[in-house]
């Protein structure tokens, strides 16, 4: 949960700014984005071993040079 208090003399302008990247921050639009809509196990499961996949194909491709 993303807290934010006024601080003294301070504009709205700047207290949203500094509340959106709080929000960006703690990864509270990523995790909207991904809950959006339904994603079925098995895609779940497809992203993730192609991501391992990736990072296991740089992780050659650095270890190669």
């Amino acid at each position: 949960m993303v807290k934010l208090r006024l601080r003294e003399n301070e504009h709205i302008s700047e207290a949203v700014k500094r509340f959106r990247k709080l929000v960006e921050h703690a990864g509270i639009k990523k995790e909207m984005r991904r809950r959006e809509y339904y994603e079925k196990p098995s895609e779940i499961r497809r992203r993730a071993r192609r991501r391992a996949e990736r990072r296991s194909r740089i992780q050659r491709i650095i270890a190669g040079t």
